[in-house]
């Protein structure tokens, strides 16, 4: 079988941040790195669990809720991914900024986190989302398109 792209990038030099990861017409698959791969600490599945409700919900409702097609988590527990429709590469940094800010600021119920709304809706954590948001505001602070591209 043909090697998918994820697995062509070098983890021994992937860091934090946000990357290209594929762009298939008008959809751009961003990898949102969070922790070092093969290193750990991993992202706890609660809180990484969260983290999903949280930046689903705010960027579904954000001025680019239309260019929106999903946010879900690697399986290797060290990002997630994040994919959009016609959406500039300085919009999409900016939209997962301020979604990161808005996740470490959030104070309240986590939307969809019902028995009745969510498939395993006792695997939260809001502390370990914001944990993670706020891991990231100095990591994406100053990036830019250029900081897209993998390091090879």
């Amino acid at each position: 079988m043909k090697r998918i792209a994820s697995f062509e990038v070098n983890h021994d030099l992937l860091t934090p941040g946000m990357y290209t990861s594929r762009i298939d017409g008008d959809i751009t698959t961003y990898d949102v790195r969070m922790v070092l791969p093969n290193v750990g600490p991993y992202l706890e599945p609660a809180a990484s669990h969260t983290f999903e409700h949280l930046f689903a919900t705010y960027t579904r409702n954000s001025r680019f809720a239309s260019h929106i097609i999903y946010c879900g988590p690697m399986g290797c527990q060290t990002g997630f991914y994040f994919l959009v429709r016609d959406l500039s590469p300085a919009d999409a940094i900016d939209l997962v900024r301020e979604s990161m800010d808005f996740i470490a600021g959030y104070a309240g119920e986590i939307p969809g986190a019902s028995r009745v709304e969510c498939g395993n809706y006792k695997l939260h954590d809001l502390a370990g989302a914001k944990k993670i948001a706020a891991s990231m505001i100095p990591v994406l602070k100053d990036w830019t398109e250029k900081d897209l591209v993998y390091k090879r």
